[in-house]
């Protein structure tokens, strides 16, 4: 692979990415919609990011950060249902 839009993992992250900003649009919580959708744009950007670092081990280590990203997302995913920001129906854990 040349670019890292061609990966997989990205392309599903950037959809995931616009799936948070579409459930949270009208969410008056400004705090929380930043964190939330910080953290899981971090997700995209960090595989991009490390696809272009230069060597594999720089990859692994940004994938490892992508990841934990993922561990925020999915915690403040399970937060947004307690406080019925979302239909359950509507909330995508990772």
């Amino acid at each position: 692979m040349q670019k890292y839009e061609e990966l997989r993992i990205w392309q599903e992250s950037r959809v995931f990415v616009c799936e948070i900003y579409k459930m949270l649009q009208n969410n008056k919580d400004f705090g929380f919609k930043d964190q939330l959708q910080r953290a899981a744009l971090s997700i995209m950007n960090n595989i991009a990011e490390g696809f272009d670092a230069g060597s594999d081990k720089q990859f692994i280590r940004y994938l490892r950060y992508a990841k934990a990203s993922c561990g925020e997302v999915n915690s403040m995913l399970y937060l947004c249902e307690d406080l019925n920001y979302a239909d359950k129906e509507k909330i995508i854990f990772l």
